[in-house]
C-alpha cells in the first residue's frame, strides 16, 4: 500500500481516499490523487457511479474520480478502490541523524536528494523540543547526542549491499562537511521501529503536555521553519511549548501549540496569524488532514473566491439537498 500514516491501525481507505491522506511516504509515492486508478462511488440520489477501473491511462473525458478524492464525503460515499501499489521493498534503512542548524536541515535533504535518489522514501524532520516532550512523556531514549534538530531518512530498495552503500556514501558527506552532528543507522526490523517510534509518537507525547493546538500547513520549505519562530516570540510565556515536525520532504509542517488549558485569548493570538502568515507565503491552510467543521471558514486563505464558488457549484449539482457529510469543508459564505 503506497501509503503509511500515523492512523494506520484505525483509519480505512475509503476515509484516506476522501481525505486524500498523505502520510509518511508521500515523497516517493506521491498523493493518493496519483495511485487511485478508479473508484466506485455512492451519490448523494442513490445512483451508484461506476468508475472503477484500473487502468493506468485513460482520457476519455473528464477524470471523475478526481472529483471525489479530497472531497471529504461532501459529494458522493466512496465503496470500493482500484489503488495501484508498487512492490514491496526488499531492503528498507533508517538513519536518525542531529543537525546544528536549521539551514543544515534543509542542505542535508538536499544532499539526500542527489545522493539517495531513486531509494529514498523518507525524509521527516522534529525540533529539540519535540524530542524533549517524547523523552519526558513516553520515556523513549534519544539515539544520538542532543542537537537543535532531528531528521529521519528513510531507504527503500531491491538491494540491501547497494542500499546500504549509498547510504553510506551520503553519511560520509554529510557527517564530514558538519551538516549532521552525529547519527545512527537501523536495518533491522527492531531499531527501524524504534527510530520510528521517535517521529510517529511525537503526537502522543503533546497529549500528555496539556492542551493542543494542532495546525497542518504547507509552506515552501526554505520558510519551513520560520513559522514555528515567529510563534514563539509572538506567544512567549503563555504556553507550554511551540513545536515544529513533519513531512518536510513535501514541505508539510506539523505546528503543535501546548498550554495548561485551552485558552479563547491564546485562540485568538493564533487565529488568524497562523493562516495570514501562510497565505502570505502562499502556502496551504490544511496541507493534509482536510477542512472538515474546523477549517472550513479558513478555506479562503488558501482559495480564490472564484475557486470557492465553482466548489459551491459543484457541490450543489451532485447533492442538492446537502445530505452528505453537512456543514463541513465548505465556508458557510463566500
Amino acid at each position: 500500500m503506497p501509503l503509511d500514516l500515523g492512523a494506520k491501525g484505525s483509519c480505512h481507505i475509503g476515509g484516506n481516499v476522501a481525505t486524500n491522506a498523505g502520510g509518511v511516504r508521500f515523497l516517493r509515492y506521491g498523493s493518493l490523487r496519483g495511485t487511485v486508478l478508479g473508484l466506485e462511488v455512492v451519490l448523494a440520489d442513490g445512483t451508484v457511479l461506476d468508475c472503477l477501473t484500473s487502468l493506468r491511462k485513460d482520457n476519455t473525458g473528464y477524470d471523475l474520480k478526481q472529483l471525489f478524492i479530497g472531497s471529504e464525503g461532501t459529494l458522493g460515499v466512496i465503496t470500493a478502490v482500484s489503488i495501484l501499489c508498487p512492490p514491496r521493498p526488499k531492503a528498507v534503512n533508517v538513519a536518525f541523524l542531529g543537525c546544528p542548524g536549521f539551514a543544515e536541515v534543509l542542505q542535508v535533504f538536499s544532499t539526500c536528494k542527489g545522493m539517495l535518489g531513486e531509494i529514498l522514501s523518507a525524509f521527516e524532520f522534529m525540533d529539540a523540543e519535540c524530542m524533549q516532550l517524547v523523552g519526558q512523556h513516553l520515556h523513549l531514549t534519544r539515539p544520538v547526542r542532543e542537537s537543535p534538530f532531528y531528521v529521519l531518512v528513510e531507504t527503500s530498495g531491491s538491494s540491501a549491499d547497494h542500499d546500504m552503500e549509498k547510504l553510506d556514501g551520503f553519511l560520509e558527506q554529510a557527517l564530514g562537511s558538519g551538516l549532521v552532528t552525529d547519527g545512527t543507522v537501523g536495518t533491522d526490523q527492531s531499531k527501524v521501529q524504534a527510530l520510528w517510534a521517535l517521529r510517529e509518537r511525537i503526537t502522543e507525547a503533546l497529549s500528555h503536555d496539556g492542551y493542543v493546538f494542532k495546525y497542518d500547513v504547507s509552506i515552501p520549505v526554505e520558510r519551513f521553519y520560520d513559522l514555528v519562530t515567529d510563534l514563539r516570540t509572538r506567544l512567549g510565556p503563555r504556553v507550554k511549548h511551540v513545536v515544529g515536525y513533519g513531512h518536510l520532504g513535501d514541505g508539510n509542517l506539523h505546528l503543535n501549540v501546548t498550554a495548561e488549558a485551552f485558552s479563547a485569548s491564546l485562540l485568538a493570538a493564533l487565529e488568524p496569524y497562523v493562516y495570514t502568515w501562510t497565505a502570505a507565503q502562499q502556502g496551504s491552510v490544511s496541507a493534509e488532514h482536510g477542512l472538515g467543521f474546523k477549517k472550513k471558514d479558513v478555506l479562503g486563505y488558501s482559495k480564490t473566491p472564484a475557486a470557492v464558488q465553482l466548489m459551491w457549484q459543484l457541490k450543489a449539482l451532485l447533492d442538492p439537498r446537502g445530505l452528505l457529510n453537512p456543514y463541513k469543508t465548505l465556508p458557510a459564505h463566500l
